[in-house]
Order: structure tokens, then C-alpha cells, then sequence
């Protein structure tokens, strides 16, 4: 359990009671503790006195298997468990004294012969640094265990490591897991995932009852069995249906049976429900479940079936908006999400306002939310539209905004509907007392769709940005292993102006320009590899620079899903020539790269407002066309897109529920509550946010 808890709490569960010892085990010593507490120290990370104090008391093999699981967690987390040798082992200072001649020659040995170059042999300088290390606190079994209940309830996506700590509960509760299931799953995909587990860990009649309960319509038992084959349960992309023992059929088609408008709902996801129909044989229990076998019948006759859906867009074809809406008003979701086209298309758009007002309070907080910055930004909008498609790949599309404008006061009017309703739904919860919101939250951005997010040592909703630590240098990173062949990944540092116009790169081809060094160009990585890009801050921004993309591609056309292992991440430096080429106490963040995808832009640095900007997407790859340069046009488009679209920022949210749940203080110290960037509830407390505040 503790390498969770520590991942995303910095905590640790230590039993109060020591474990029991053989009479011939020592007792630790503060020599012991000491090693410890020093190794963590050197990842970024010390024991607070509680947590020594604890291992104090226990035996000293305890300790010592305690400590070791803790550093090995560490290294984990900052990436320090690989060895990170780059092409120049003495590198940045290597590189700096390369001519171009030097250069080619060395990069034609590699190829070549797939030799490092070799050092100088010197010892490097100790790394000079003065970032404070992140303390480890004393955790209890309640706060561990209210992970798990908080990913359950979360009111949005969870992502893939989010997905996997749920099932490590599962796994490990087995059936004292239902004490720990919140009354409420609102999302969908999260409750698809958590029957899945259960169903595979915790079979028996308490999780019939759970499925039974629970499963409201037959696409949520679509989403059950395309979690059970491990597919993606949002349903964005079709699902590789695997055959199931005849016990598990019977379980899904009697729980679609159940739901008498279950023809109408297949007919949402007709291929989707095809292709799970070959491995379900409806036919063969159709004297057992006639309604199911006759739904299968009707989506595999190709006969078109009236939806809602498909009335809806047939009413707005034929002008008949104020009927539309009033059909709308049984699905206030969908309302909220049409509002804008039925707004705008209306010649008398008031009653279409009456209408959504009317059911407002059923939509749910996160679509209100994502309404209401919609409706805020909406009589001015941002050149660019962008999007990111529902699925497992985070990927983003810009397009230029061509809607026509709302009719004058609508926007705001939307605005203060969505607001209201919000305002109340909060009144009801537990109050707050006396409030601090920190503004500096709002350059966060509420953690709606963390589905695609890839695994980090520090968890930000897409589109947050964090100042820059005081450093001079900023150190980019990345290692990667061979998969089933030869894996060449390519880090590289893509330059900007304000005008989000290109400058120059940082790349296998351009080892040095405008400040910044590249480590060289590792083309092969059996036992692993490492590559580095050393910016300048100060002399990047003296040479017109304001922008630095982190670029990551897959060279040899890997997915970086079929990599056994790789990630990247960022570091700060005050001296970019002491200590090693990889300090892990030095790691600002560190992500896992296992996406569907070739091309991945972890983050962006803004050098003129001193601001890192998360921005975690995947690009499309272009056949033969895969380095940085040929994919500058949607390197740029992704950047402008990511810090121009506007989101809902954290100090919206929780000034709403400052409002609604209590009173709002100008001073932290005389707050009950604190939101804020580093005390209280933070941006970094997902979970938190996710099934409290969402």
C-alpha cells in the first residue's frame, strides 16, 4: 500500500505497534536511519520527525525493508532507478566545445558502432542546488484508504494509473472493498471500471447486487463489458471483444434485459454492440431474454431506428428549434451542451433561455462549469477553437472560430443561470467557514478530463502552469529501452517567439543554438538511453526567444505503448556543470510515456512570464515526415491553442463553493479553509477536488 500512498499523498503507513522481533534482531540505531534519511535526501525527499520517530521504535530488519521499499519507490517516482548516460558522458561541458566537424564525426561513429563517446575522466563538481527537499509525512490507514473512496466518486475520467491504484484496492479488499464504496459513482466510466474489478476479484451475490444497483441503462453494461476485455470504456475507439465463459454472457444480457428501453439505447453505439453481440450468442438465450435477443436482431437487420438523438437533429434541420428544446428539457445534459446552437439559431431565443433554466439543476457540475467559462468567453472569443477529442490519446484539435455571435445579453444571461444553479447545488454540502482562494489558482485548470493523462510525479489537469523555479538552467530529460526491436526516440526543445512564430530547435540534427545544448543523438537502446537539452533561461530570452515546446518523437515509428520503458521529464539547474548529468533531487517532474502515439508534447516553457505550462498531448505522425521540423506547423498550433483556449480555472471553482459553503477572508491565517497553490487543498489534490469539489 505504501507505494501509492507515498506516489500520491507523500505519506507513508507505519503500524503504531512495532513489528515483532527475534530476539536476536537489533534495535535500529540513528547510524541506520541516518543512511535512509540520507538516500531519500538525495531523490528530493526527507523523513519528517514523525516518520523517524515511528521507525525508531521497530526492530531493525523492519526498518531496513522499510527503508529500502521507500527509496525504491523514490527512485521510481523521479526516474532515478535507470542509469542516464548520454551520447557525451560529460555532457553539457563536453558538448559546449564541439565544433560542427567534431560533431558530425562523432554522430557517424555512433551510428556506426552504437559507442558512447568517451569522458575525459575528471570528476565533476558536486551538484550545487538549493531546492528544498519535499517532506515525507506520517500517515493512518483512514487517509490511505480514502483514495480509493475518492477515485470512485470522482465526477470526471480517471486516468490510466488512477484506473490501476482502483483495481490494486479491489485486488487487495476483495470483499471488505464495499465499505469503502462511496453511495454515488456520477461518472459512468469510473462505475464501468469499478464492475469490471469486481466482477473479476470479488465474484459472488454482493457484487450482483452492486451491478444490478448501479448499471442504470444498457450502455452502461456496454461500457462493463468493453472495461472487462480492457478497452477503453468511454467508447471513443471499437473494443477487441475477447470470448467469455457462458456464466458471464448470461450476466450481461440479463442486465440488459432489465432496462425495457434498451433497444433504443443500443442503437447510440450500433458497431459497438455488433461486435459484442458475436461474443454474447443473444440468440442462444432468446426464450430466456427475448427483449435483448430481439435489440441484437434489430441492430444486425441494418433497419434505421428512431433515437432521441436523431429527432432532435431532425427538428433543428427543419427550423422547429422550440420544439427541440422542449424534448431537450428530458435531458438536461444534452440541453446544456445544444444550448449554444439552439441560442443562436432561435429567432426568439427567450423561451429557449426559460427552457434550459428550468432544468439547469439537473445538469451535471462539470458541464455546468465548462457552460458557464463558455458563456463568459463567449461575446469575445479566442481566434482558435480547440478540442480535445473524448478517448484514451490525448489529442488536441484547433480550428478558427466561424460561429456566429450569441444574441446581445444571452451569454451572460447562460452565465448567470449555470452560476445559480452551481451556488445552490454547493449550499447544500458541508460548510466551510472562513475562506482563502488564492488567486494564483488561476492558472490552474479544473481536472475535468484526466482520462488520457499520463502518468507524473506531479499530477496537473492539462493546461495549468506553475512559475519557474529560481534556476538558471532548465534541464530536459529522456530515457527510453528497446521494445521487440530497435527503438530510436528523439528528444527535442522546439523555439517560439511571441507570436508564436518558429525560431530555431534543439534537436538530434542541432546540438547548439541560441543558449541551449543538446546531449547528442542515441539511435539504439538495448540496455536503455538516455538524452538531455540544457536551456539558457537568460540567454534564450536575450535572443528573442519566449517559448520552448518539449517535443518527444518516436523515430522508428514505435508507439511508445510497445516500449517496455520510457519517460521524460524536466529539471532546474543553478549551475548546469556540477553534479551529474541526471540529479533526481533536482527532477521537477517526471512522465511516463505509454500512449498510442509517436509524437508527445509534455510541457511548454514560457520564458517571459517565468511559467512552465502542462501540456500533455499527442500529435498525429506523418508518414516519413516525423522529425521536429516537419511537424513545426502543429507544434505551434498545439502551443497557441493550449494557452489561448479558455478553461475553468480552480479559483472559479472553489470561489463558488466559497460563496455558496461559507465566507471568503483575504487572509489565510484567519481562514477555516485554504485553497491555495502550496497549503490547504492544492491543485495536486486531483482526487480531492475530483469527488469533493466536481
Amino acid at each position: 500500500m505504501n507505494p501509492i500512498y507515498l506516489r500520491r499523498r507523500c505519506r507513508l503507513l507505519l503500524d503504531k505497534t512495532p513489528p515483532p522481533a527475534d530476539v536476536a534482531d537489533s534495535p535500529v540505531t540513528a547510524v541506520e536511519l541516518a543512511a535512509i534519511q540520507a538516500q531519500a535526501e538525495e531523490l528530493g525527499y526527507v523523513m519528517s520527525d514523525a516518520v523517524v520517530a515511528r521507525l525508531a521504535a521497530w526492530p531493525l530488519p523492519a526498518v531496513t525493508q522499510t527503508g529500502r521499499q521507500l527509496l525504491k519507490t523514490l527512485r521510481q517516482m523521479t526516474g532515478a532507478h535507470r542509469p542516464h548516460r548520454p551520447l557525451y558522458p560529460d555532457f553539457p561541458q563536453q558538448v559546449q566545445g564541439l565544433d560542427d566537424a567534431q560533431r558530425y564525426l562523432d554522430a557517424i561513429n555512433h551510428y556506426l558502432t552504437l559507442r558512447r563517446v568517451p569522458g575525459d575522466g575528471s570528476e565533476r563538481p558536486p551538484l550545487f542546488h538549493g531546492r528544498k527537499p519535499q517532506i515525507i509525512e506520517l500517515g493512518d490507514a483512514a487517509d490511505c484508504e480514502a483514495i480509493f473512496t475518492r477515485l470512485a466518486a470522482s465526477a470526471t475520467s480517471l486516468s490510466d494509473e488512477d484506473r490501476a491504484d482502483l483495481a490494486w484496492y479491489v485486488k487487495q479488499y476483495r470483499a471488505d472493498i464495499f465499505r469503502l464504496i462511496p453511495d454515488a459513482i456520477p461518472f459512468k466510466e469510473n462505475l464501468a471500471h469499478l464492475a469490471a474489478n469486481l466482477l473479476l476479484h470479488v465474484p459472488g451475490p454482493a457484487t450482483d447486487a452492486f451491478l444490478q444497483a448501479q448499471l442504470d441503462t444498457a450502455t452502461d453494461v456496454l461500457r462493463l463489458a468493453v472495461a472487462l476485455a480492457g478497452g477503453d470504456a468511454s467508447l471513443a475507439v471499437p473494443t477487441r471483444f475477447k470470448s467469455m465463459p457462458r456464466g458471464r454472457r448470461k450476466l450481461l444480457l440479463g442486465l440488459v434485459e432489465r432496462h425495457a428501453n434498451a433497444a433504443e439505447d443500443m442503437q447510440r453505439w450500433p458497431e459497438r454492440w455488433k461486435r459484442l453481440g458475436e461474443f454474447l450468442h443473444p440468440g442462444e438465450f432468446a426464450g430466456r431474454y427475448p427483449r435483448t435477443a430481439a435489440a441484437f436482431a434489430l441492430l444486425r437487420s441494418g433497419k434505421p431506428a428512431p433515437t432521441f438523438n436523431s429527432a432532435i437533429e431532425a427538428l433543428l434541420e427543419s427550423g422547429q428549434n422550440a420544439e427541440a428544446a422542449r424534448r431537450l428539457e428530458s435531458r438536461p445534459g444534452d440541453y446544456a451542451r445544444r444550448l449554444d446552437h439552439l441560442l443562436r439559431r432561435a429567432p426568439d431565443p427567450a423561451p429557449i433561455l426559460a427552457g434550459f433554466a428550468r432544468v439547469a439543476d439537473q445538469v451535471s457540475t462539470p458541464v455546468l462549469l465548462q457552460l458557464t467559462t463558455h458563456a463568459v468567453h463567449r461575446d469575445a472569443p479566442a481566434a482558435l477553437r480547440a478540442f480535445y477529442p473524448k478517448g484514451d490519446v490525448a489529442k488536441v484539435y484547433a480550428m478558427e472560430d466561424t460561429r456566429a455571435p450569441l444574441p446581445a445579453g444571452m451569454a451572460r444571461a447562460v452565465s448567470d443561470i449555470c452560476k445559480t444553479a452551481l451556488l445552490a447545488r454547493f449550499a447544500a454540502l458541508p460548510p466551510l467557514g472562513a475562506c482563502y482562494v488564492d488567486p494564483a489558482l488561476r492558472e490552474h485548470a479544473a481536472p475535468f478530463v484526466q482520462r488520457s493523462a499520463s502518468r507524473s510525479l506531479r499530477t496537473l489537469a492539462r493546461g495549468s502552469s506553475l512559475p519557474l523555479p529560481d534556476a538558471a538552467f532548465v534541464r530536459l530529460f529522456l530515457w527510453w529501452k528497446n521494445g521487440s526491436g530497435r527503438a530510436d526516440v528523439d528528444l527535442s526543445a522546439a523555439l517560439f517567439d511571441s507570436g508564436f512564430n518558429f525560431v530555431d530547435a534543439l534537436t538530434y540534427y542541432r546540438l547548439q543554438s541560441y543558449g541551449g545544448y543538446h546531449s547528442g543523438d542515441i539511435v539504439d537502446a538495448p540496455q536503455g538511453a538516455a538524452e538531455f537539452i540544457d536551456l539558457d533561461l537568460e540567454r534564450l530570452r536575450r535572443r528573442g526567444v519566449r517559448f520552448v515546446v518539449m517535443v518527444l518523437n518516436s523515430y522508428t515509428l514505435q508507439p511508445y505503448c510497445e516500449l517496455p520503458e520510457c519517460f521524460a521529464g524536466w529539471m532546474a539547474r543553478q549551475d548546469a556543470n556540477s553534479g551529474e548529468p541526471f540529479e533526481p533531487r533536482t527532477v521537477m517532474d517526471r512522465v511516463d510515456l505509454a500512449s498510442n502515439t509517436l509524437i508527445c508534447l509534455p510541457l511548454a516553457l514560457d520564458l517571459q512570464d517565468h511559467r512552465m505550462s502542462w501540456m500533455d498531448v499527442a500529435l498525429r505522425a506523418q508518414p516519413r515526415l516525423n522529425n521536429v521540423a516537419n511537424n513545426l506547423s502543429g507544434v505551434s498550433l498545439m502551443l497557441r491553442a493550449l494557452l489561448t483556449r479558455p478553461q475553468t480555472d480552480l479559483h472559479t471553482l472553489f470561489t463558488l463553493h466559497a460563496q455558496a459553503r461559507g465566507r471568503i477572508v483575504d487572509d489565510p491565517a484567519a481562514a477555516e479553509t485554504v485553497f491555495a497553490v502550496d497549503r490547504g487543498i492544492t491543485p495536486f489534490d486531483i482526487d480531492r477536488i475530483r469527488a469533493g469539489f466536481l
